[in-house]
């Protein structure tokens, strides 16, 4: 059995869709730290059957928005003294900005470079976001902001 040790103090990002932990720890600049973090793959959930989990022992800015739009099942929990203070159950959110890009040539933001690319939810069932500029349809789907 694999036994990795409890925080003190920093972040458990729970429930992430089993394969996604890496990308999110890659996203996040994890590889890269200079503190203790930890990547847990494909450990067994009673709620999903399969989930990764991330350990950081430190405290981070996170875009709980970005990480909401590449897995709105994920939960992110604040541990201090070994002890969890925050559980925080992340959603689908309903405006993205400069996480996704419109696919339609035409919109004002494939000519314009300094427009943000903003979309607004208008399925939270099938995950679709329109653009805010030319109403280009777009459905959420694993991996799209890597």
């Amino acid at each position: 059995m694999l036994n990795v040790d409890t925080i003190k103090n920093g972040l458990v990002i729970d429930h992430i869709r089993p394969g996604s932990g890496y990308q999110i720890f890659t996203w996040l600049g994890l590889d890269k730290a200079s503190f203790t973090c930890a990547l847990i793959s494909n450990v067994e959930s009673k709620k999903y059957g399969r989930k990764d989990i991330i350990k950081i022992e430190n405290i981070i800015n996170i875009d709980y928005s970005v990480l909401g739009f590449i897995d709105p099942n994920i939960t992110v929990n604040t541990v201090c003294e070994g002890g969890v203070t925050q559980k925080m159950k992340l959603s689908l959110p309903s405006r993205v900005e400069n996480v996704i890009h419109c696919k339609n040539p035409r919109c004002i933001t494939s000519t314009e470079k300094y427009v943000p690319q903003i979309f607004k939810l208008v399925n939270a069932k099938r995950r679709e976001y329109r653009c805010e500029y030319c109403d280009e349809l777009y459905t959420a789907g694993v991996g799209d902001v890597f």
